[in-house]
């Protein structure tokens, strides 16, 4: 299972991954590096097809500032990873002999930056399709996004969007524990990238060691406030 999530603050984005691959076709999982730089000012994730996600980073590194400064960072994103999901679905071999299930992974790309002082959240899906979630403030991808976005909505008293990107980055960690702790197939170690229009900062193990000090604090303050709930009942 793979995650990808992207989150807005009031003065930055956040991309956050897991970093756990499973192949099921031979029974493996090992880590792998899912979130990738996309030029000075924005950062980018995928799930699916390893191959196809491949191809789409050496285009990436080659072409990120003419995607994030084209008049439509989307349609820029788009040109660029139709042509491989198209060369990878025509070259498919549906069928292998010896081998029971096929299937080519569906391959999602999430990207995330600052074009300017603009923010975008953008996806592209199987289909090439286009989402923008700039607005919302929150888009996850991969098998395991349908739990992220329940994890978020479960978040979404606390703001994200109206506080500092310091706080995005804790949330994000604290989300992406939650699926570590509910799904085997979520693993760390976890990967973040904290993005404002000064630039994207990826964070190093220790920063993320620093950083889940502060989900556990955090969820002290929760269990604490609890305890105080009916205090004035006399509970």
């Amino acid at each position: 299972m793979t995650v990808v999530l992207a989150l807005r603050c009031a003065n930055g984005v956040v991309l956050a991954s897991d970093s756990q691959i499973t192949d099921p076709g031979r029974g493996l999982t090992y880590p792998a590096q899912k979130l990738h730089p996309l030029g000075k000012y924005a950062a980018w994730g995928g799930s699916g097809s390893r191959a196809a996600l491949y191809d789409v980073e050496q285009v990436f590194n080659d072409e990120a500032d003419a995607i994030v400064e084209a008049k439509n960072t989307g349609h820029a994103l788009q040109a660029r990873i139709l042509p491989i999901l198209k060369h990878h679905y025509d070259t498919f071999i549906a069928d292998v002999p010896g081998q029971e299930t096929g299937g080519t992974p569906a391959t999602y790309v999430l990207a995330a930056g600052y074009d300017g002082d603009r923010p975008f959240i953008i996806d592209v899906d199987p289909n090439g399709l286009i989402g923008h979630h700039e607005e919302t403030g929150f888009q996850a991808v991969g098998s395991g996004a349908a739990m992220a976005q329940q994890a978020h909505a479960l978040l979404a008293s606390f703001r994200m969007s109206e506080r500092d990107v310091d706080y995005g980055v804790v949330a994000a960690l604290r989300v992406l524990d939650a699926l570590d702790a509910s799904s085997p197939s979520v693993g760390g170690p976890m990967d973040i990238c904290r993005i404002t229009p000064e630039g994207a900062h990826h964070l190093s193990e220790e920063e993320i060691a620093d950083v889940r000090r502060h989900v556990s604090r955090w969820v002290e303050l929760e269990r604490n406030a609890l305890d105080q709930l009916f205090a004035d009942e006399g509970r």
